[in-house]
């Protein structure tokens, strides 16, 4: 697979679980903080460096900024390889968020964001595995478009037309 092809599908993943964290954060109480996360975790990260803490919005900014980076090179995982199945997005996904489930706390990190209950924790798990799924079918689509090529298209169209 092209690494276009396995960067643009994962950075489709990341997107997808960032916009998911903002809206259903705004609507339900028990919802998965990853933003907060993500923020104590870079604060930890600048304090460790002697790195003086930006003001609240630039933090936000830099951890969202971050987690779309991150996250973007972890789907991309999914396009290694000959095949290219959903099967490794979701496993990709799944492991991503049973990571964070279960690594906050040994991580030295709150483990409320991600943790509180039972349902931010079946949340946290299935944000990053529709992140993952989503990463993979967008692999999957780029790869079969790009596969026929344009010339490909024009001699399917011609054929069909003629």
């Amino acid at each position: 697979m092209k690494t276009t092809h396995a960067l643009v599908g994962g950075l489709a993943g990341a997107c997808a679980v960032t916009v998911i964290h903002q809206i259903v954060k705004k609507y339900d109480k028990q919802a998965p903080r990853m933003d907060l996360l993500g923020m104590e975790s870079l604060t930890k990260i600048l304090d460790k460096f002697n790195v003086e803490k930006p003001d609240e919005a630039t933090l936000y900014k830099l951890t969202m900024a971050g987690d779309i980076l991150s996250n973007t090179i972890y789907y991309a995982a999914a396009g290694i390889g000959a095949e290219k199945t959903l099967l490794k997005g979701a496993v990709l996904g799944s492991l991503a968020g049973i990571g964070a489930v279960a690594l906050p706390e040994p991580m030295g990190l709150d483990p409320k964001h991600s943790n509180r209950t039972n349902e931010t924790k079946i949340l946290s798990v299935a944000y990053y595995l529709v992140g993952g799924l989503l990463s993979s079918a967008v692999m999957q689509l780029l790869g079969g478009r790009k596969s026929k090529g344009i010339k490909g298209h024009i001699d399917h169209l011609k054929s069909n037309i003629l």
